[in-house]
């Protein structure tokens, strides 16, 4: 159990201002043996409720996007909200690169994508980016 909540950390936190990787400790719990299903909903939830930081970062405190703390930088800000200009909330499906990826959740909080859209998109985007490297590792 254990396991699974420190990855759900990790997650979380790499959602966020952290430099965390999860990638790396789900390869990592996968190739100890760790259930890939129970793995994929901890690094999934984690990951896109780390994103509702950012979201509400985006929503609460749009004001100080150009302070150096705020966790997306303004070249990557104004990259998303040209995206999101273009395509709307679905951008968030896009959530999971791993350059910009958070951006868009900051803008989409900006944005003031409702909270329900916003979780359920990051969430599907999230979501297939673990399955692959889930996927990924288990075909090699």
């Amino acid at each position: 159990m254990s396991s699974y909540l420190l990855l759900f950390a990790v997650a979380f936190g790499a959602a966020t201002l952290l430099p965390f990787y999860s990638e790396i400790l789900l390869v990592s719990q996968l190739r100890e043996g760790l259930h890939p299903g129970w793995l994929w909903l901890a690094a999934t939830t984690g990951n896109t409720l780390g994103a509702g930081v950012n979201w509400w970062m985006g929503a609460k405190l749009v004001q100080y996007a150009d302070r150096r703390w705020f966790p997306a930088r303004k070249a990557d800000i104004q990259r998303a909200q040209n995206w999101f200009t273009r395509y709307g909330k679905w951008t968030l499906l896009m959530s999971w690169m791993p350059i910009g990826g958070d951006a868009l959740t900051v803008v989409g909080g900006m944005m003031k994508v409702p909270a329900p859209a916003f979780f359920i998109l990051v969430g599907i985007g999230k979501g297939v980016r673990y399955a692959l490297v889930i996927i990924g590792l288990a075909a090699f």
